[in-house]
């Protein structure tokens, strides 16, 4: 299942998170150039690339040239996971790095998805900071900067490169592409109950102990949200930085040899409206029971006047008419105002009780989540100590 070499060389991974322990290596602080580098952060570059061969070497040497000009505050190594491409980007990006000490590269056999690829990179850097980032750069690199010392300075758990709020751009990217994410990060933001923009970005710097303690679930991009609402759930920081996201443009190659997308429209947003779920499910229940509710006031107040009308017209014959003739005569004259007054009525109360019941299970699911991230933090310096 895993091929076991040292960490310089290159690795296969089959996509399974939990054999991986079982190959990382610890590099002394002191073996770049004989120096002691103990006082300069490591920073750990996660990069994914799936299909990337016409790219990747070219944009790699645009990330380490980059890097190299932050040596200054910095130590850093680039993990690149080819996610089980199709194409040469295994043999593209080995063949960089055979040129390239700081530069490693991990493959897994099968195409196994975002979140998969960026827990594999995450298990086999040994950075303090981790940055991930797009192979296409599509978010240039002078962004990594900024994220650091955006995360240095505010001690947060995750700091988001952000084009969607106040001071971030978007550059050549679709309409509808554009405007399906500016709304998918609202619609997140607003159930998040958070100030960030943008939930759903890859780019991103994260405090290396924090992010590895989180056990992540999802292998497909919906890891980005999911980083996110478990940051909440623990109470940590994020904070995000103003960005500027910009699609390079292919216009010169080939079309057959065009890269496309990764992301698939409907399950992405699914996974949208699944978190959104996570994030705040009471408002999946309220809101709606609102709705049904003044529905059902609306209807109901029809329906009285259509009674208290056939009570008057009653008692123009009889003295005092019984109320249950006028119901029955109004149920003759208008019957879909009962039922749509009832059912309304009904939904509403069910919908306002399961509202109050995913409120109690969603308290339920932090404390155990609490319990559960202190276990797994414990098992793993266990492990580390062993």
């Amino acid at each position: 299942m895993l091929e076991q070499t040292p960490f310089s060389g290159q690795k296969f991974v089959e996509g399974s998170s939990s054999a991986l322990s079982t190959i990382r290596t610890r590099r002394s602080p002191e073996d770049i150039s004989g120096v002691d580098l103990r006082y300069k952060p490591l920073v750990s570059l996660v990069v994914p690339a799936y299909n990337e061969s016409i790219v990747i070497e070219q944009n790699l040497a645009v990330l380490c040239k980059y890097m190299e000009t932050l040596e200054a505050q910095y130590r850093w190594e680039v993990i690149v996971v080819n996610d089980g491409s199709s194409d040469n980007t295994g043999g593209c990006a080995d063949a960089f790095a055979k040129s390239h000490s700081n530069v490693h590269v991990v493959h897994h056999y099968v195409n196994c998805g975002l979140g998969q690829a960026l827990k594999t990179g995450f298990e086999y850097c040994q950075g303090d900071y981790i940055v991930t980032l797009d192979l296409d750069l599509s978010y240039s690199p002078d962004h990594i900067e900024r994220l650091l010392e955006k995360i240095r300075n505010t001690g947060s758990k995750v700091v988001v490169a952000s084009p969607y709020m106040k001071g971030g751009r978007v550059s050549n990217v679709p309409w509808f592409r554009r405007e399906l994410s500016i709304w998918a990060n609202r619609f997140l933001s607003v159930a998040a109950k958070r100030s960030l923009a943008t939930l759903t970005g890859m780019v991103r710097v994260y405090d290396a102990d924090f992010v590895r303690g989180l056990n992540c679930r999802s292998s497909g991009m919906d890891v980005n949200p999911e980083v996110i609402h478990k940051a909440g759930l623990m109470k940590e920081r994020v904070t995000e930085i103003p960005a500027h996201l910009h699609w390079n443009s292919q216009k010169s190659v080939p079309k057959a040899k065009r890269r496309k997308s990764s992301m698939r429209i409907l399950r992405q947003t699914w996974a949208i409206v699944f978190y959104g779920f996570l994030f705040r499910p009471v408002m999946f229940f309220l809101i709606p029971s609102l709705i049904f509710f003044l529905m059902s006031c609306y209807s109901n107040f029809y329906l009285l006047s259509h009674v208290w009308h056939q009570y008057q017209i009653l008692a123009q014959s009889t003295p005092f008419p019984d109320p249950t003739d006028a119901v029955a005569a109004a149920f003759r004259v208008a019957p879909h105002t009962f039922f749509i007054g009832g059912m309304t009525l009904m939904l509403a109360i069910q919908l306002f009780s399961l509202g109050v019941l995913s409120m109690q299970s969603k308290s339920y699911f932090e404390e155990i989540f609490y319990l559960g991230s202190a276990i797994y933090k414990a098992s793993r310096r266990n492990r580390r100590d062993r």
